[in-house]
């Protein structure tokens, strides 16, 4: 199999995937190593596919659909994140990215697409072996979250949970 070739096959298993797929595990369906795959991700991107790099592996950039919108929150434990996270996804909302404002770069991005409490525990167990890569760590705890939810009445109750829980800022 060729470069081209392979990278096609990389996109079909994109669009066959329900949940995103690491790219230890392209590489493992491929007889590649996982260096290879990252790199023809990095080509199709270049070239337009809206492949995006979760925490969980890659996948395609997720259809827009229902309402979307973006709260301001803050927290400085785990439990407080573990508390804000499980809130969105008990109410039927997926974290899809979480940003701050960084003084250098500007506001700097992460993509999250947490859609359910079994998404929420591997993030928070990432976290935990990582905790210094916290975006919110250089914000003093405060950052953005972009939620994706059904309707805008689902936004809002969210928006009214997190505020009784006084995790918005």
């Amino acid at each position: 199999m060729n470069a081209a070739q392979r990278r096609e096959k990389i996109l079909q298993q994109l669009h066959g995937a329900s949940a995103p797929i690491s790219a230890s595990a392209l590489a493992a369906k491929l007889g590649v190593s996982r260096q290879i795959v990252v790199g023809d991700v990095a080509l199709l991107r270049a070239g337009g596919a809206e492949i995006e790099a979760t925490p969980r592996g890659y996948q395609f950039h997720p259809t827009p659909g229902g309402y979307t919108g973006i709260l301001a929150c803050v927290h400085r434990t785990a439990d407080e994140m573990r508390t804000e996270l499980y809130t969105v996804v008990d109410q039927g909302g997926v974290v899809v990215d979480v940003a701050v404002e960084n003084p250098l770069y500007g506001e700097l991005r992460g993509n999250l697409n947490l859609a359910s409490r079994y998404d929420v525990d591997t993030f928070i167990i990432q976290a935990a072996n990582t905790p210094e890569c916290l975006l919110s760590r250089m914000t003093g705890g405060v950052h953005l979250h972009t939620l994706r939810c059904p309707d805008e009445e689902t936004f809002q109750r969210i928006e009214a949970a997190l505020r009784e829980k006084g995790i918005l800022y």
